[in-house]
């Protein structure tokens, strides 16, 4: 019987990672998904990483929560063809930051309103490895 609990809560636990790392994509299969990205969200700290990415397209958002007005987007994305965009909008849905993920890039997004913000990624045909970090500012 405690094996049995222990596995149930290892399969619970791997299928909410999965929807995490998944994201919440406007479409079923989001098209990160297969390249298993790491994603770490927590409060005022968002980063993504997913290495061996090809021929991803489509889009694919996260609900991250931002207790200040700014944040700071640190890039470090290799792009060996197609465009990562990374469009990052407040809790008023308001874009405050919007563009291609680079090789090496530290700047902010403009002030907006505090709380649950979205972060999107929009892939065309997309391959190389994409990282980057979002933090409160």
């Amino acid at each position: 019987m405690f094996g049995s609990r222990r596995t149930a809560t290892r399969a619970l636990a791997f299928a909410s990672l999965v929807f995490l790392f998944a994201g919440c994509g406007d479409e079923p299969s989001a098209p990160l998904a297969q390249f298993q990205p790491e994603v770490t969200n927590a409060t005022d700290s968002f980063q993504a990483q997913a290495t061996g990415v090809t021929g991803a397209s489509g889009t694919v958002s996260y609900r991250w929560v931002n207790t200040g007005t700014r944040a700071t987007i640190n890039h470090s994305t290799t792009t060996r063809g197609g465009s990562v965009i990374l469009t990052i909008r407040d809790a008023a849905n308001t874009v405050v930051y919007t563009r291609a993920l680079s090789p090496s890039l530290n700047e902010p997004t403009t002030v907006g309103v505090s709380g649950t913000w979205t972060l999107q990624l929009t892939t065309d045909n997309y391959a190389g490895t994409m990282n980057f970090r979002v933090q409160k500012l």
